[in-house]
Parts: C-alpha cells; sequence; structure tokens
C-alpha cells in the first residue's frame, strides 16, 4: 500500500507483474483483465487474513498498469476489526497485500518450477501480515527517499525493491554490475521484464525521489 488516510482510504499494489512470489508464481500482464471487466471492484472482497468471516472494508479502484494490480480501497472504521487494522496498518505492525484466485491458463516451467500464469479468476483481496509476493508491503508514510543525504547500500537495495519493484536477486545485480547484471538475469531466465518494462518501472520509482523527475 501507498498511503493510508485519516478516513480509511488507503493505495498501493496487490499484485506485481512478472515477480515471483514464495510459492513460485508468476502473473502476468494482463492476467486479470477478463475477471475485473467481469466482476468490477465491487464484487471483489477486501478481507482480513484471506478470512471470509472478516470483511473489513470496500474497494473503490482495482486496475492493471504497467507495473501490477493497482488497487484503491476504504476501511469500514464503523467495524471494529477494521479499526484494528487502521491502527496496525499506521503504526507499521500490518503491512501486507494478497491476492485470492483461481488460477484458469498457466504453464510451468519444468526445470524452474516456476508457474507463470496468464488469466486468473480473482475474487478477493486481503491485508495480510505476510505477503506471499514480498513486494505487495505498505508504506504507512509517504515520504520520499533519499532527501536528507546520500543513501547507504542498504536503503539503496530498499528502495530498489520497494519502489523500483526488482527482486533482491535484481537489485544485487545492478550493484555488481548495473543494467548488464540485469541483462545477464534475463538472459538466464530469472528475470521477465524486457528493456521497456524496466524503463517504466525505474522511472515510477524516481517520481518517489522527486517529482520533477
Amino acid at each position: 500500500m501507498k498511503s493510508i488516510e485519516d478516513d480509511g482510504v488507503f493505495e498501493g499494489y496487490a499484485s506485481l507483474f512478472n515477480r515471483e512470489d514464495l510459492g513460485h508464481d508468476v502473473i502476468a500482464p494482463g492476467a486479470f483483465r477478463d475477471s475485473l471487466l467481469q466482476r468490477g471492484a465491487a464484487r471483489i472482497k477486501m478481507l482480513f487474513q484471506h478470512d471470509p468471516a472478516e470483511p473489513i472494508g470496500v474497494w473503490e479502484d482495482i486496475r492493471e498498469d504497467a507495473r501490477g494490480l493497482y488497487v484503491r480501497g476504504r476501511l469500514m472504521t464503523a467495524v471494529a476489526k477494521a479499526r484494528e487494522v487502521l491502527a496496525l496498518m499506521r503504526a507499521g505492525a500490518l503491512d501486507g497485500l494478497s491476492i485470492g484466485f483461481k488460477a484458469e491458463k498457466g504453464r510451468r516451467n519444468a526445470a524452474t518450477g516456476v508457474r507463470r500464469l496468464e488469466k486468473v479468476d480473482l475474487w478477493e483481496i486481503s491485508v495480510v501480515t505476510f505477503p506471499m509476493l514480498p513486494g505487495a508491503r505498505v508504506e504507512s508514510v509517504k515520504a520520499r527517499p533519499f532527501k536528507a543525504a546520500a543513501p547507504t547500500e542498504r536503503e539503496f537495495e530498499r528502495w530498489l525493491t520497494r519502489d523500483a519493484g526488482l527482486t533482491r536477486m535484481e537489485a544485487r545485480a545492478v550493484f555488481r554490475s548495473g543494467f548488464h547484471g540485469l541483462k545477464a538475469l534475463r538472459d538466464a531466465g530469472r528475470t521477465f521484464d524486457d528493456d521497456a518494462g524496466l524503463a517504466v518501472r525505474f522511472r515510477a520509482a524516481a517520481r518517489q525521489i522527486s517529482p520533477a523527475t
């Protein structure tokens, strides 16, 4: 998530395209298209920890963009659990988003075990403690990175993974060899974005540093 307002409104990404999750699934761009056309945001549930007995709000906007599945939702603060979730999100104690879906079209790489999903039926998006996709996390305070001083290596790696959407493997490749390191990973089948996809994500991340970038 990217921001949390006093009225319970927040936004962020529930899924990132071409990122391998902890279950060895990769969501391809366009995978949510048919499901969103059929259901729309109003018919996709907002749950806590994937528990159907714990609805905590409503989704006001869900759409695919170049980075992934963008969402904007509102926690229903009249509900006790939603108030608890809001307090935990503000404190940074609860910082994940996770999708509930049925795989409809995909293929698994026999060598790597990675399943690339090209079409999914999305039925719910949850606020969770531990997201299956580590990059789908909360930023409870919207602050521009590197504002006060040059970043440490750890801070720069965090920017590469959190804002530019790279995996830790890709971030380390950038440290070692810059763009050529990413190209070597892609050529070896360990990363999925082409040059245009990488450029889009880096431009979006750069805007987090400076609105004029």
